[in-house]
């Protein structure tokens, strides 16, 4: 299966509602693995890093990720992504969103500025090539969006329950600079959290649906396959002394098996420091 299409779907590491009512900084390191079979241990393709600095009034995030383990054997690759915003009526209004990327055949750049949930402006280097079967992006589906990384800032309004139920059910529509597709979240259970440095409580654990909308290729399999896939979930942990949600693990069916994303630190403190790219360890 595609990079893409798994970094797209996996893009489930985001959404976001209202402010954050606290100022709060989270460092989460990840591990990337694949279990490309029943009962064998998931093999490690990839470590990730993300920064988070929340206030109540807005947020700057930024993270960096690259291809480890024995997959650097087939590719290498590394990336970074940074984001900022403001919360505005309860909800998430990025003004920023960048992302850089290299692989060992080619080498990606995408800038994206937003007013009002809309993209006001947007650069793709190199340009995303025609094809026949690809579904236009209209300028409607640049509307009523976020960025990939600010999606993944989840609030939860009022005083209650943060991890209520409620909490998992919601929809984010996300426009990454090639495609527009929305992601939607349903509770399926509660879990406590193990072997993660820095928390050890309650998370939720959201199904996701996959719902292409434009930029996608509609005749490939990998698209129909995503479309189809019952087995992706995110597990949503509360960022302490914050009314904030972030994804702790993300699992992924894929054609060629398993993929999960899982923090292995998730570390939050107060702070008014900005956002700065971390490396990916």
């Amino acid at each position: 299966m595609r990079s893409r299409t798994a970094i797209s779907a996996a893009t489930l590491l985001f959404l976001a509602a209202t402010p954050a009512l606290a100022e709060a900084r989270l460092e989460v390191r990840y591990r990337a693995s694949l279990t490309p079979l029943a009962d064998i241990k998931g093999i490690e393709i990839g470590k990730a890093a993300i920064i988070v600095n929340l206030t109540d009034d807005g947020y700057a995030a930024a993270g960096s990720a690259k291809v480890t383990g024995l997959a650097r054997l087939v590719s290498k690759g590394e990336g970074s992504a940074a984001s900022r915003g403001n919360f505005v009526n309860g909800r998430v209004s990025p003004l920023t969103y960048t992302s850089t990327s290299e692989t060992d055949k080619k080498s990606e750049e995408i800038r994206i500025s937003l007013a009002d949930n809309t993209v006001t402006q947007f650069a793709v280097s190199p340009p995303t090539p025609p094809a026949d079967d690809r579904v236009p992006v209209t300028e409607d589906n640049r509307k009523g969006v976020v960025d990939p990384m600010s999606a993944a800032i989840i609030s939860v309004p009022g005083n209650g329950d943060m991890l209520a139920h409620d909490s998992c059910n919601r929809t984010v529509s996300i426009f990454d600079g090639r495609q527009r597709y929305d992601l939607v979240f349903s509770y399926e259970r509660t879990e406590t959290a193990k072997d993660v440095k820095g928390y050890s409580g309650p998370m939720l654990v959201c199904r996701v649906d996959y719902r292409p909308i434009a930029g996608h290729r509609a005749s490939r399999l990998q698209v129909k396959y995503m479309e189809d896939n019952k087995n992706i979930f995110v597990w949503l942990a509360p960022v302490a002394g914050t009314r904030v949600l972030f994804p702790i693990r993300v699992s992924i069916a894929t054609l060629v098996g398993v993929a999960v994303v899982e923090a292995e630190t998730f570390s939050a403190t107060a702070s008014d420091q900005q956002a700065a790219s971390p490396p990916a360890r």
